[in-house]
């Protein structure tokens, strides 16, 4: 499948932006590099997790798991352009599902543990999917993968390992023999992989209550794997904590795309847990790891957390999807000689970053990122591929080049997704006329910062709710707020909150005489089918919902609500409930 227009692969690889490089050749070169080197290692607690041991693989034993899973695939009738649906936890069979599947030219739309009915329809739905992967056993309890397809049948479920759930097949690939091998590579040869065929499709929410499905190519990865990877520093033969779900730019754009980069030794976790994650920096001595901004931020305040730990092996981390602290950027050199990276990537090819050389000062490296292809603006070494950016004033359509002035950032550029898939009224509405996606976030161009060099977020234009790094439509949430029978209407928005950077509140209008509480709706959340972390963690009873002069809900008045009940105020008529 290629979803790139014939134009756009002809100027980007003019460019050198695209080449016929594809994400198996990183991967044969790692493993022709450094066959005995340690490529992946299990989360310590992976039995605690699902079957299996915990393993530590070599690139040659990875590359031989590899060969199993693409083979066992081909026997299961697995064809080019098939898509699977796998939702796996961060374990080392993941990595070479990835791997085997883009051998095939099979299609891998990976969804997070915690997705239930609801989305997994919707999902499975969308990609017309008739395979699933996924283990049979997810802590401690069976895992049910239970959905509908587009004809109302259900797609087949593979589990990992020889014993599988009720009614689905196991898989359990085997090391193959010679001959085995022969014909796997015979045909792997015939299919004539292109590194302009899609290897992904991964799920992003915006505005819209339906996930949004994201095709990346090899090129596209490899496009946008250069800012991560040169950001960092990371070095050949780095170790590479990654915490984050394989599910998204997070993972897959950051640390799986740079271990293949560096031929390194990627050290999986899941889910996050921080006494596990800094055994791990300490035992695996990891040069490199990715961390939420509030858990950076507990670390540097609560030096307890840091008493049994040797961080001593770590350059840089990767941080983002919220503001940085200045002072935890200064405390983290200062203390532990570790540089933070700013980051702030999307599904689609958002690829911005900030560290040290860029800006040596925490004060600009929290907040501001460099306009990197802009052609006013030069920089000494800036990332070997970079997007086109301009910020659009949201009303007027007009580019904005004055300072301080907030306006929608559009990009463009060979890290760009095609389109959203299956979809094409949303691609049609998400890019402008000549070819900029229209990201919805909000930045502006601070006149203090060196003439004008770089970006700062401001916030976004589309109101979502970034839980964890996650983002949630507040309309997906709406629809099912106002199913319940106690609810005359109500709407939901994002709260700040420490550790989680938003959590979510109900803001509701009550039936009369209705007995509305937290508990209630939570029931109610999760009998939907609805993730688990799509539920409301605090309740507000108001006499009526804030709207505009057309009666829709004005969401900023909605966060002002939650803001205020978070601080412990009680704005009346406001009633209050928390978990």
């Amino acid at each position: 499948m290629r979803t790139s227009r014939d134009e756009l692969v002809a100027r980007y690889r003019a460019r050198r932006h695209w080449s016929d490089l594809r994400i198996t050749d990183l991967f044969d070169a790692a493993v022709r590099a450094a066959p005995d080197r340690l490529a992946v290692i299990d989360p310590p607690n992976r039995t605690e997790l699902t079957d299996g041991p915990a393993l530590r693989l070599s690139f040659a034993e990875l590359s031989a798991l590899v060969d199993a899973c693409a083979w066992h695939l081909h026997q299961l009738g697995f064809v080019r352009d098939d898509i699977l649906v796998t939702q796996l936890p961060n374990i080392a069979e993941y990595i070479a599902v990835y791997l085997a599947a883009a051998r095939l030219g099979v299609i891998v739309t990976p969804v997070p543990m915690q997705f239930r009915g609801h989305e997994l329809e919707q999902i499975v739905a969308l990609t017309a999917a008739r395979n699933v992967l996924t283990v049979a056993t997810f802590k401690g309890a069976r895992h049910d993968f239970s959905c509908a397809g587009q004809d109302g049948g259900s797609p087949r479920v593979l589990t990992l390992g020889n014993i599988a759930a009720p009614g689905a097949t196991p898989f359990a690939p085997a090391a193959l023999d010679a001959p085995a091998r022969a014909a796997l590579r015979d045909h792997i040869e015939s299919l004539a992989i292109s590194a302009d065929d899609i290897v992904t499709i991964c799920w992003t929410s915006g505005t819209e209550a339906a996930p949004k499905g994201v095709p990346r190519s090899h090129n596209h990865w490899i496009a946008i794997s250069h800012a991560h990877f040169t950001g960092a520093g990371i070095r050949p033969g780095d170790r590479l904590l990654n915490p984050f779900p394989l599910v998204n730019m997070a993972a897959i754009g950051g640390c799986f795309m740079s271990w293949l980069h560096a031929a390194g030794t990627l050290v999986l976790h899941h889910p996050f847990d921080l006494q596990v994650y800094l055994r791990q920096v300490t035992a695996e001595r990891v040069q490199y790891a990715i961390a939420p901004p509030a858990i950076l931020n507990m670390l540097i305040k609560d030096p307890r957390l840091l008493a049994d730990a040797d961080l001593s092996s770590l350059r840089c981390i990767g941080s983002g999807s919220a503001p940085l602290d200045p002072a935890m950027i200064r405390e983290f050199r200062e203390r532990f000689g570790i540089e933070i990276m700013n980051m702030f990537g999307s599904n689609e090819g958002m690829a911005l970053v900030n560290n040290a050389e860029y800006a040596p000062e925490p004060e600009r490296r929290a907040r501001y990122f460099p306009r990197f292809g802009r052609p006013e603006i030069e920089w000494a070494n800036p990332p070997p591929i970079v997007i086109e950016t301009r910020l659009v004033d949201p009303d007027s359509g007009e580019e904005i080049l004055a300072a301080d002035t907030p306006g929608e950032m559009q990009i463009r550029g060979p890290t760009v997704f095609d389109g959203y898939y299956g979809a094409p009224g949303l691609t049609s509405h998400a890019f402008t006329p000549d070819g900029y996606f229209r990201t919805g976030d909000l930045f502006d161009i601070p006149g203090d910062a060196d003439r004008m060099r770089y970006y700062r977020f401001v916030g976004r234009l589309k109101q979502l709710i970034v839980r964890g790094g996650v983002k949630i439509s507040p309309e997906e949430l709406d629809d099912v707020l106002a199913q319940i029978p106690q609810v005359l209407e109500g709407a939901v928005t994002g709260y700040r909150d420490e550790i989680m950077g938003e959590r979510i509140c109900a803001v509701v209008v009550a039936r009369p005489g209705a007995d509305l509480t937290l508990e209630a709706v939570r029931q109610h959340f999760a009998a939907s089918g609805l993730a688990s972390f799509k539920r409301p963690e605090r309740l507000c009873i108001v006499a009526q919902l804030p709207r505009n002069s057309t009666g829709k809900v004005v969401r900023a008045e909605l966060a002002r609500i939650a803001a205020q009940v978070a601080a412990g105020a009680d704005p009346a008529p406001v009633q209050t409930s928390t978990a």
